[in-house]
């Protein structure tokens, strides 16, 4: 499983039809937080999505009173009484592209359907366990992801530890 994280000012993701408004057409969004574009591999299982979703959640990305990157996002937002900072989580199977060999990625090893979709909800839940507010994309859905990265933070994430 792999994810792509990044600490954000606000995001949003709005689900519809190739760019163009649906019945169904949905939107989450967060100020101030992280943003995750997850993929799930083939060959993954649970604990991948448990080992992730700590990593997640203990990510030392926010800065502390010396500007240093101490906190992580629970302890970013739960100063002075405050909720933590909300994680908006993002399903897309291009994660866990191959673009080693020609131009054209191979995603070959992303799973597919019902698999990749547990999978995913299991790294949810357990962000959410952790007593984060998690909100989602519409997995298996075009999405419109809009964000403004803080930093800009972008950290890269593979539960099998590759990179």
């Amino acid at each position: 499983m792999r994810a792509v994280v990044q600490r954000v000012s606000r995001a949003s993701v709005t689900t519809g039809k190739a760019g163009l408004p649906a019945d169904d057409e949905r939107c989450e969004s967060i100020e101030a937080g992280l943003l995750v574009y997850l993929g799930v591999g083939h060959d993954d299982d649970e604990s991948d999505a448990a080992y992730l979703a700590d990593k997640v959640r203990h990510l030392r990305v926010f800065s502390d009173e010396d500007g240093k990157q101490n906190l992580d996002v629970a302890q970013a937002g739960g100063q002075a009484g405050k909720p933590a900072l909300p994680v908006l989580v993002v399903s897309a199977f291009t994660v866990q592209a191959d673009a080693r060999k020609g131009r054209r990625p191979s995603f070959e090893a992303a799973a597919r359907g019902e698999k990749a979709e547990a999978l995913y909800e299991k790294f949810c839940s357990a962000l959410r366990d952790t007593g984060l507010c998690v909100k989602t994309g519409s997995f298996g859905s075009y999405m419109s992801v809009k964000s403004d990265n803080d930093g800009p933070i972008c950290i890269l994430l593979d539960s099998r530890r590759t990179f």
